[in-house]
């Protein structure tokens, strides 16, 4: 997920801004070298924070943070996989409870129990006793519908998962590859939780009969197809139904130029999924004391809440404020579908083979 700050709403992950040229980058290769004072985050295109935030760490800490964006959160965890031997940076940002068990199965992480770690929310907390990630963020996998759409229609918006194979959705379903995306994938996992093992194959045969389209990313299913974004206008998308965020009605507000009174898009609240995001320390990173020091700002309580009006997410942190505008527009789901990681790690990867045969041939 990743969009400019004019145009749109998260991603989950999730954000819209994006970082000042002094320091990001989006290309480059290499974690920095023993003793250097550069320190390279690895993330998906979502990662954003405020310059004054991140000049602060840096003046504090006497570390340089260069990023290195790579695609969609999906995308970003195959390719730091990959490349663990060798890896491009010192820290990994972005890695969510979907993917969690493949960056952890391939050995990605070293083990680092960051500072604050213990003032992270209990029910966030994974991988206790070896701490190779840590918690950063939370958010919402949610259905997203255009207002205006339905209103214009005089049709009611669907506002579970069974109302999405109703005759009256028919063609207005844009969604995400489940092997390519971290949202696409989460409303997959969404439809198994909340159907069981036997009965998502059946909701997805439904689904396809009822036109859904699947694209490659968020930013392609929510910018360009998505009726209701700001990017989606532009590229005249005609499907105002899109698997995105909870918190992507208030990032539509927040860079609206004037700002509207109420969000112009709404969210499907039985549809949704909750998404957890980790930062670790990768294992053969080359400034090991730079990535740990990065990982402690990431949960500090500057960091924490400034992340809601730049990522779109919600902090995980004990006592962080979240903006008004964020909570009003942008609320968590009261009773998101949710799944056991160790059920998560058993069950993806078949889970997505049979998706792709049942749903893209």
């Amino acid at each position: 997920m990743s969009t400019t700050k004019k145009v749109v709403a998260v991603a989950l992950g999730l954000g819209l801004a994006t970082l000042s040229a002094c320091s990001s980058s989006d290309s480059g290769s290499g974690g920095s070298d023993s003793g250097s004072k550069t320190v390279t985050l690895v993330s998906h295109d979502s990662f954003a924070v405020s310059k004054g935030v991140l000049k602060a760490f840096e003046k504090e800490s006497g570390y340089e943070v260069k990023v290195l964006k790579d695609g969609d959160a999906g995308q970003a965890v195959n390719k730091a996989v990959l490349t663990k031997d060798n890896p491009q940076g010192d820290v990994f940002f972005g890695v969510d409870n979907t993917l969690l068990s493949r960056a952890l199965d391939n050995g990605l992480f070293q083990s680092y129990e960051a500072k604050g770690a213990d003032q992270v929310l209990a029910r966030y907390r994974v991988d206790q006793g070896k701490h190779r990630v840590t918690p950063i963020d939370s958010g919402d996998i949610c259905v997203n519908y255009d207002k205006a759409y339905f209103s214009e229609n005089r049709l009611k918006p669907p506002s579970s998962f069974d109302d999405l194979v109703e005759p009256e959705y028919k063609n207005l379903l844009v969604t995400e590859n489940a092997s390519t995306s971290s949202p696409g994938l989460g409303f997959l996992l969404g439809t198994a939780a909340r159907y069981g093992d036997e009965g998502w194959q059946g909701y997805w045969k439904k689904l396809k009969a009822n036109g859904v389209k699947v694209v490659d990313s968020w930013e392609q299913a929510y910018n360009e197809e998505f009726s209701g974004s700001a990017g989606g206008k532009k590229a005249k998308g005609d499907r105002p139904l899109v698997v995105s965020y909870a918190s992507s009605p208030p990032a539509e507000v927040v860079f609206a130029d004037p700002r509207p009174k109420t969000a112009p898009t709404g969210v499907a609240n039985r549809t949704c999924f909750r998404q957890i995001e980790y930062a670790g320390l990768l294992s053969n990173a080359r400034n090991t004391e730079g990535g740990k020091a990065l990982i402690d700002f990431l949960i500090s309580k500057k960091f924490q809440e400034d992340m809601p009006l730049n990522m779109f997410v919600y902090p995980v942190l004990k006592g962080a404020q979240v903006p008004e505008e964020f909570a009003k527009y942008g609320p968590q789901a009261e009773d998101p579908e949710t799944m056991a990681p160790q059920k998560i790690a058993e069950n993806r990867d078949q889970w997505v083979k049979s998706w792709t045969s049942l749903v893209l041939k």
